[in-house]
């Protein structure tokens, strides 16, 4: 029998069967491809706003093995794991160590983020104090034997007074690092606090900047993770980096094509999309391999309505919606977040994510997942 369910605000809704997809255990071999990885919360756990991260160990690290499992890369510590939503720098710290530690055991790709979210917020530090942050983050990063990220820090978009001050930085971090870095720039619909990053709220001469950068230091560099969501302004970066620098793209709205490429090239990817339609992204990148551009198109188009929806505005309270769908999936067996960032979300919002996902083919058990929105439907909305 087809499983169905009472939607509100949609009505009966008949549940698609799962996509059927062949194994993906082995990294594919024409792109670079991150998920980015969210944290499960201890449910009996004090995650309360403002509360020091209370943590499910087993079932996160379950999950990043499930990622390896099929072939993707884990990027770890980042804004999808609640990096300045929650995550503090303890749990932060744990949660590398114990990510380097799963990696080594799995022989999986692993990068993690490199901030200064360690510092309290509040007045402007000094740039030596924001450096200092960002080395100690560092030195955790590499002891993991994980690849770093240098990550946009709200820390240096408030003390920072010039491009100058920006170059100087990272210029240093750069040849801190033991191995190639991964730049971030993580646009303010991700991050308000991060509005006129590289020193300057336009774009182009942001853009000058960080190319500057990347040009002074091109063989310490890997690449450069850029979540702007202008596919446009993406492609002409990616024109303009050196040879053997890559353009990760972090743009959840457009990254089909913009990994797909053109005849100039292609992004690789480093997305937090990737988290919750995992088994679909790593069989569309096995198709990539292969030169079967239909099959990667077929797979890859449907969860872009997905995608587009779950970023939407305001969009750095999409983490809600990865747990949600990582509930959903079964990955963990409740929909808590650590911070309350669980009620970042309305009702409607999260059943047009369920129905979205469905037509994604992304949820593995029909039943379990209409069970469980009929459970959250009849706590968030009883009728009678």
């Amino acid at each position: 029998m087809p499983v169905t369910i009472d939607l509100p605000g949609i009505g009966r809704h008949r549940m698609s069967e799962p996509i059927g997809l062949p194994p993906t255990p082995a990294p594919s071999v024409s792109r670079v491809a991150y998920a980015a990885a969210h944290v499960a919360a201890d449910p009996l756990g004090d995650n309360a706003p403002g509360a020091p991260a209370a943590v499910d160990w087993d079932t996160t690290l379950a999950f990043r093995r499930h990622l390896w499992s099929l072939g993707l890369g884990v990027a770890d510590a980042m804004d999808t794991a609640q990096r300045g939503m929650g995550l503090d720098w303890t749990a932060t710290r744990e949660l590398i160590r114990r990510s380097g530690a799963e990696a080594r055991a799995a022989g999986g790709l692993l990068a993690c983020g490199v901030g200064t979210d360690q510092l309290t917020p509040g007045p402007a530090h000094s740039l030596a104090a924001i450096t200092a942050a960002y080395e100690e983050q560092l030195a955790v990063v590499e002891e993991a034997g994980a690849q770093p990220i240098l990550m946009a820090s709200r820390a240096l978009a408030a003390t920072a007074r010039s491009a100058d001050d920006y170059l100087r930085v990272y210029g240093h971090l750069i040849g801190q690092s033991g191995r190639p870095v991964i730049l971030h720039w993580l646009g303010e619909m991700f991050d308000p606090a991060l509005a006129g990053y590289w020193g300057s709220g336009d774009l182009d001469t942001a853009t000058a900047t960080v190319l500057a950068l990347i040009k002074e230091h091109a063989g310490r560099i890997d690449g450069i993770k850029v979540s702007l969501l202008d596919a446009d302004r993406e492609i002409a970066l990616r024109r303009s980096l050196p040879d053997g620098v890559r353009l990760y793209t972090g743009d959840d709205f457009n990254y089909p094509a913009l990994i797909r490429g053109d005849e100039h090239g292609h992004s690789d990817a480093l997305l937090g999309v990737f988290d919750p339609i995992a088994p679909v992204a790593a069989a569309a990148l096995r198709a990539l391999d292969q030169g079967d551009l239909e099959r990667y198109d077929a797979l890859l188009t449907p969860t872009l309505p997905l995608a587009r929806h779950l970023f939407a505005a305001p969009t750095y309270q999409y983490k809600t919606g990865v747990v949600f769908l990582a509930w959903m999936a079964g990955h963990q067996d409740h929909f808590t977040m650590i911070g309350g960032a669980h009620s970042g979300r309305s009702l409607p919002h999260l059943v047009e994510l369920f129905r979205l996902a469905d037509a994604a083919g992304i949820l593995p058990s029909p039943d379990l997942a209409a069970d469980r929105m009929r459970r959250l439907i009849a706590v968030a909305a009883p009728v009678g």
